[in-house]
């Protein structure tokens, strides 16, 4: 059975601050950008070979907010010490030091970066267990 791709998109008020976040903190590379398309611009980033990309899209003139709460996250499971520690260093390598997480459930096993927005992006040091 095929699964779909899922796409993550939402609003930004700086493309230009995130594309290093994602693209050099996180790995992720640029796979589609697009201006005045309909009215906004925006930037597609995902890895080759996951089934997800992420869609952050800005519409000149109207201001996007930031994320509603510290609960409004990103998570992602790097089980193998190696992947972990280098995605930590690319994120502080592009600038960017974690934070402590609103929950510190995160915190026991991972680490937390705010992006550019203020949406928390937590790595964590672990495999996914359902």
């Amino acid at each position: 059975m095929k699964f779909p791709v899922l796409r993550v998109a939402r609003p930004s008020n700086n493309l230009t601050a995130l594309l290093p976040f994602y693209r050099d903190g996180l790995g992720f590379q640029l796979i589609g950008q697009f201006e005045n398309h309909a009215g906004f611009d925006g930037l597609v980033l995902g890895h080759p070979q996951a089934p997800y990309h992420l869609e952050f899209t800005h519409e000149p003139g109207k201001p996007a907010g930031g994320a509603p709460s510290p609960e409004h996250l990103l998570v992602f499971y790097l089980p193998a010490e190696a992947a972990w520690q280098a995605t930590v260093q690319r994120l502080r390598a592009a600038g960017f030091a974690p934070t402590a997480a609103h929950n510190p459930y995160w915190d026991q096993q991972g680490l937390t970066f705010q992006d550019p927005d203020g949406y928390g992006i937590v790595l964590q040091r672990a495999a996914w267990e359902r």
